[in-house]
């Protein structure tokens, strides 16, 4: 066993150690107000030179150690969740692939950037599937398709890039190309981060093994949407109504996101969809125009939502490999230390005063309510933020007040110190990490801005709207559900159809496509003016060739036959 765990607790301290060298040289950085260019000239095509740009700055720095913070825990973690794995050493190989993917991701500039996207979204394919059986293929098959079209934006994005001459990341926006090189990269983050039309993928996610999803979920493949626009951002501002169809866009995705929380019953699909909530609150921060707000969101986002990923998997792992959430019960008794950090976790979720989602997440919405912002978007944005407290809520409520409804859950996961370890520091990151962050990074602060009191406790009331309707419902206090209700509750279970509309409609029609495309040019024109075609018109020349030359022979022998024997009854007669 120990020679199994090897891998995988030598990973982790690695990464561990490396979050901390990075923070160091986040903070050097900081107090220097440098930022490092490093570029190798690779070759040089006519006019245009291939180089490779590293930037370094405090951005990708500390970006790149709070992933390496999360997958070292998570590795840590994989110790004991994945200990009785045969393919441990796989697993690990893949995982340590996928952060140095996106590590690459983090200090390379736009046209180096489809070669780490390439590679994130193969070996997510990869981990999707890592339990072989057809759902996870299917799963793995909609993760990767859904991520290409980012890939293909991306490579659309280059190739504009390429009429300039250079790849200069400071002046990238003077030609005349650039609002289709933004529209390009802006459907290319959108797909990245899972935002309407594309969210589907990121629930389907979920097949992979739950230390994949915790990476996956948290730091690594969703967000790097929201990275490519933070990182760009000054270059996505100078396209006409840009902001505006980025603020709807990421407020539908956190209303849907938010209602279909509160319908779903399983464990890892109710985080996904938080997940998904919280891209929203991101990208309405860069719709607001404050980038540093949203990768400020996204660090404290990241820390809670691994460790909500965490308690996930020990749960499951204790319950038999259960994931109704309406299977949990009294855990408190049975999980202490589980169910306090996860909630903690969901504390910090809901914006809980002085935990590390409250400084990103309340000054994010008090934005909102200081931006000129139109009052239709305002409801919206706070009714998805009351179905954030409300699903969060609800997970607390089955998991410490419901009644115990399955067998009796052993702890002895509990004691492993992998899991104690990783569980608890990432605890003390959510609960520490939004003050620290706050305190160190000054443009984490925007500009200072007044609001009366009755909108500065907004959002505290609205949290408490929340609770109270989870409490409602939990009491059985809306009666029962008629039909009108049950289509409704499919709607919203269901991502507003997106689920359905971008898998088996889309599958349904290619496959049609495909199949007429194969009856009509495969099997069909091109079999005839091809290949049978050809056979057969071969075959039939060849035919006539010989029944030409059997016939020609036929007469020349029975010329030769007549001619002999006339000659020789000619020479009878003489």
């Amino acid at each position: 066993m120990n020679t199994k765990l090897k891998s995988s607790s030598i990973s982790s301290i690695m990464l561990l150690m490396y979050s901390v060298l990075a923070f160091s040289l986040t903070l050097v950085l900081l107090m220097k107000n440098k930022s490092m260019l490093i570029e190798w000239t690779i070759m040089e095509i006519s006019s245009c030179s291939l180089s490779m740009i590293f930037i370094f700055d405090y951005i990708s720095l500390s970006f790149s150690a709070v992933v390496c913070l999360i997958s070292g825990c998570v590795m840590m973690f994989s110790s004991s969740y994945m200990a009785h794995d045969p393919f441990l050493k796989r697993f690990t190989w893949l995982v340590m692939l996928f952060v140095l993917s996106m590590n690459l991701l983090v200090f390379i500039p736009v046209y180096c950037i489809t070669i780490s996207l390439s590679r994130i979204s193969n070996v997510s394919f990869a981990l999707v599937i890592y339990y072989q059986n057809m759902k996870s293929l299917g799963a793995g098959m909609v993760t990767m398709l859904a991520n290409r079209i980012g890939d293909v934006m991306i490579l659309i994005s280059i190739g504009l890039f390429v009429l300039q001459g250079h790849w200069n990341i400071i002046s990238m926006w003077n030609f005349d190309l650039a609002h289709w090189a933004i529209i390009a990269l802006l459907i290319a983050a959108m797909t990245k981060s899972a935002q309407i039309p594309f969210s589907s993928w990121l629930p389907a996610a979920m097949a992979a093994p739950t230390p994949v999803s915790a990476l996956v979920h948290s730091s690594t493949l969703v967000t790097a949407g929201v990275f490519l626009l933070i990182r760009f951002f000054p270059f996505f501002s100078t396209l006409e109504g840009f902001k505006e169809f980025l603020l709807f866009i990421s407020v539908l995705t956190l209303l849907m996101a938010g209602i279909g929380a509160n319908y779903e019953k399983d464990l890892k699909k109710i985080i996904a969809l938080s997940t998904l909530s919280q891209l929203g609150v991101m990208m309405m921060s860069l719709a607001l125009g404050a980038p540093h707000l949203a990768l400020f969101h996204l660090y404290t986002h990241a820390l809670f939502k691994a460790l909500l990923f965490l308690c996930a998997g020990m749960i499951i792992h204790n319950s038999y490999n259960t994931q109704d959430i309406r299977f949990m019960g009294l855990m408190s008794k049975q999980l202490p230390l589980t169910i306090m950090c996860m909630n903690v976790a969901n504390l910090s979720l809901c914006g809980a005063p002085f935990l590390s989602g409250f400084y990103s997440k309340d000054l994010i919405l008090e934005l909102s309510l200081f931006n000129p912002t139109s009052t239709f978007m305002l409801i919206l944005i706070f009714a998805a933020t009351a179905m954030t407290a409300a699903y969060s809520f609800r997970l607390s409520l089955y998991s410490l007040w419901s009644p115990m409804k399955n067998y009796p859950m052993h702890g002895k996961q509990e004691s492993d110190p992998y899991v104690n370890w990783a569980t608890t520091i990432l605890t003390t990151m959510t609960m520490l990490a939004g003050f620290f962050f706050q305190s160190i990074f000054l443009n984490f602060n925007p500009m200072p801005f007044v609001l009366p009191n009755y909108l500065k406790f907004l959002t505290m009331t609205v949290l408490a709207i929340g609770l109270l309707l989870t409490y409602m419902a939990w009491n059985n206090q809306f009666g029962h559900s008629d039909d009108n209700m049950l289509k409704m509750k499919m709607f919203f279970s269901t991502m507003w159809f997106l689920s359905l509309i971008s898998t088996q409609p889309l599958t349904k029609m290619s496959m049609n496509l495909g199949t007429n495309l194969m009856k009509s040019l495969d099997m069909g024109w091109l079999e005839i003016m091809g290949g049978q075609g050809a056979f057969k018109i071969s075959s039939s020349l060849s035919l006539n060739n010989q029944l030409i030359q059997i016939k020609t022979f036929n007469f020349l022998v029975t010329l030769i036959i007549f001619s002999a024997l006339l000659l020789s009854g000619f020479m009878a007669l003489l």
